[in-house]
C-alpha cells in the first residue's frame, strides 16, 4: 500500500468518501503539512473560554462592557457604590439576579449619592432616592438619578453601554 503521506489531499477525498478508513487516511494525509510534535495528539476538544450565561440575565442584555462587580457583592434588595467607565455609580438588587445601575451624581446639584440598603442618599441636602428605579424619594430633587445599562454575566455585573 502506498504511504499516505505520498497521497494528494484530492485524492485522500476521494478515498475519504468510501468509508471510515479514508477517513482515517484523511486525517493522516492532513497531518503531513503540520510540523511534528512530541506531545501525544490530544482527543479532547480544544478549551474555549466562554462567559456562561445566567439564568436570570436578560437575554436581551448581553456583555458588551467592562466589569463592574461580583453579583454576591450586591446584596437582595440592597446596594453599593461602584465606578462604571471612572464615574460614580450606584448598584442595586432589588429582586435576585435583577440588577440595576444608576449615575451617583445628584440631580439637585450634583454631589456624589451614597448607597443606603434600598435607597441612595444625598449627604449635601438630604435627597433620597428608590434604589431599584433611581425615582426621588424626598428632595430637594426633582429628577430621578440617570440610569446605566447593566447585565448579569455569569456570577458578575457588566456595564452593557
Amino acid at each position: 500500500m502506498t504511504d499516505p503521506t505520498d497521497l494528494s489531499r484530492r485524492t485522500i477525498l476521494t478515498i475519504g468518501s468510501a468509508g471510515a478508513v479514508g477517513g482515517a487516511l484523511a486525517l493522516a494525509g492532513c497531518a503531513a503539512d503540520a510540523p511534528s510534535s512530541s506531545a501525544p495528539a490530544s482527543t479532547a476538544p480544544p478549551l474555549v473560554e466562554e462567559t456562561p450565561a445566567s439564568p436570570t440575565a436578560a437575554p436581551d442584555a448581553p456583555p458588551v462592557g467592562d466589569d463592574i462587580a461580583a453579583l454576591a457583592d450586591v446584596p437582595v434588595g440592597g446596594s453599593i457604590d461602584a465606578k462604571i467607565n471612572g464615574e460614580p455609580a450606584l448598584i442595586a438588587q432589588p429582586t435576585a439576579g435583577q440588577v440595576v445601575a444608576f449615575s451617583a451624581v445628584c440631580t439637585h446639584q450634583q454631589c456624589v449619592v451614597a448607597a443606603a440598603g434600598d435607597e441612595f442618599h444625598c449627604p449635601c441636602h438630604g435627597s433620597m432616592f428608590d434604589a431599584a428605579t433611581g425615582d426621588v424619594i424626598q428632595g430637594p430633587a426633582l429628577e430621578p438619578l440617570t440610569a446605566i445599562g447593566v447585565a448579569v454575566s455569569g456570577d458578575r455585573i457588566v456595564a452593557t453601554s
